[in-house]
């Protein structure tokens, strides 16, 4: 099973992707930016990552500058979810290293079709 560590803030998106995702994924839930890198610190490696945005203590940009500066992490694909889907929001994730940028509330068949199109391209490195 691949790892998905799940980093959202708010407990109802929590369990959605807990449950969406479980029957074909082992999932890790960390509930901020900073909770998630200090569990990726003692060297866990997900195969995916999925994160909130707006979060308390680090939220997703932050998160993912701090994944983008590490040799470590740099390669592990992302999936931000967010509220405000504006094009700027998009744009920053992208060049901060994300694979893609979804809204919430979000269709959760366009979340598999994501996360299925990020382990098949990781085939391919």
């Amino acid at each position: 099973m691949k790892k998905v560590l799940v980093v959202e803030d708010d407990p109802s998106i929590r369990w959605l992707l807990k449950h969406l995702l479980r029957d074909r994924h082992e999932i890790i839930i960390k509930n901020n930016g900073l909770e998630a890198f200090s569990w990726l610190s003692v060297r866990n490696i997900p195969d995916l990552i999925i994160s909130d945005i707006k979060m308390p203590f680090m939220d997703g940009f932050e998160f993912l500058e701090n994944l983008s500066t590490s040799s470590l992490y740099k390669n592990i694909p992302v999936i931000m979810l967010t509220g405000f889907i504006e094009t700027e929001t998009v744009k920053r994730c992208l060049e901060l290293g994300a694979y893609s940028c979804l809204a919430k509330p979000f269709n959760p068949n366009e979340l598999f079709d994501q996360i299925a199109s990020v382990f098949v391209s990781k085939m391919f490195l």
